[in-house]
């Protein structure tokens, strides 16, 4: 009897060990009943935690899911859960409100709030109107066919109404500028409104979103200074229209397929397979341009330090990137 109970014994043990090792949970119940557990609800299998509750968050894409579902298709329109396009349009404000400060001053944190409240209204507008214009593209495209217009989520009449809403906080946002910033500012507008519809009719569309995007860098030293500095301003714009050329002649290259198809054009498609050759002489042009504005603007060591940084992330980025054949 002795030997039949640690015979017994011994199952049971081996059955719990078994229980335990990888691809065994599942079946611990069955090898309970095979080591002759009287009950078979004396083994059972080891509880799984409860499921916690979502984990919180801070991305933009977590913050427009957690929004209240009414709000979110126009929290999409205006790409709020894509927030690196209002970073693009953000960044040559900053460098231009950076360059006017007072040597050994830091930027004035008003005017950055200012502006960063200002690219985020100004991003989401031009989205809004892209997305206007787009909306029978979009629908014909893989990527942008969830579109809040595309998708039937809001319609052109709704999106007409919020498109008003953000240029009138926008605005808002202008007002607290000076005279000359205003003007300066205004003039934006019909870039804004017409750079979407370049790529019916050019293969430069990029040219025309580099044109509007980087607007700031003539706004933002007005802002602080009262007007521009040609010297400064124009070089540091036209900079930053060689950046803008850059990323998205890089981002369009996803499109080309789909660009050929629906009849849309692009540098991605006007490059082809000469892409990097372009590239690196945008890198150039970029590069001088803003060296010239450090020596315009009087700048010292730390600034051509960090301009060659900026030389060798493009170098390494152009040289990591491939470029697809279209094959359509």
């Amino acid at each position: 009897m002795l030997g039949s109970r640690a015979a017994g014994f011994a199952r049971g043990l081996r059955a719990v060990a078994l229980a335990w090792l990888p691809g065994w949970r599942g079946r611990s119940f069955a090898l309970a009943r095979t080591a002759g557990a009287p009950h078979g609800g004396d083994l059972q299998p080891p509880a799984c935690p409860e499921p916690r509750g979502r984990q919180l968050s801070l991305s933009a894409a977590a913050v427009v899911d957690s929004a209240p579902r009414p709000l979110q298709p126009y929290l999409r329109l205006m790409r709020l859960d894509k927030p690196i396009g209002t970073w693009l349009l953000y960044l040559p404000c900053t460098w231009s409100i950076g360059l006017a400060a007072e040597p050994g001053c830091f930027p004035d944190w008003y005017m950055l709030s200012l502006f960063g409240t200002g690219a985020i209204l100004m991003r989401g507008a031009g989205c809004t109107i892209n997305d206007m214009w787009d909306q029978d593209y979009d629908k014909k495209v893989t990527r942008t066919a969830n579109r809040p217009i595309a998708a039937g989520d809001i319609s052109t009449f709704q999106s007409f109404v919020f498109l008003g809403g953000q240029l009138t906080l926008a605005l808002g946002v202008l007002l607290c500028l000076n005279y000359y910033s205003i003007a300066l500012g205004a003039g934006s507008l019909l870039l804004v409104i017409t750079y979407p519809l370049m790529k019916r009719i050019s293969y430069w569309p990029q040219l025309a979103l580099g044109l509007t995007f980087n607007w700031g860098a003539l706004l933002g030293w007005s802002a602080i200074k009262g007007s521009c500095d040609p010297s400064v301003c124009l070089p540091l714009y036209f900079s930053g229209v060689m950046w803008t050329l850059i990323y998205d002649t890089i981002y369009a290259h996803q499109d080309k397929r789909d660009d050929v198809l629906i009849g849309l054009k692009s540098t991605a498609l006007r490059f082809g397979e000469n892409t990097k050759p372009w590239l690196s002489g945008f890198s150039v042009a970029m590069l001088g341009a803003l060296s010239l504005v450090g020596v315009n603007s009087g700048q010292t060591a730390p600034y051509y330090a960090a301009l060659g940084a900026v030389g060798a992330h493009l170098t390494h980025q152009k040289w990591g990137l491939e470029i697809l054949p279209r094959l359509v």
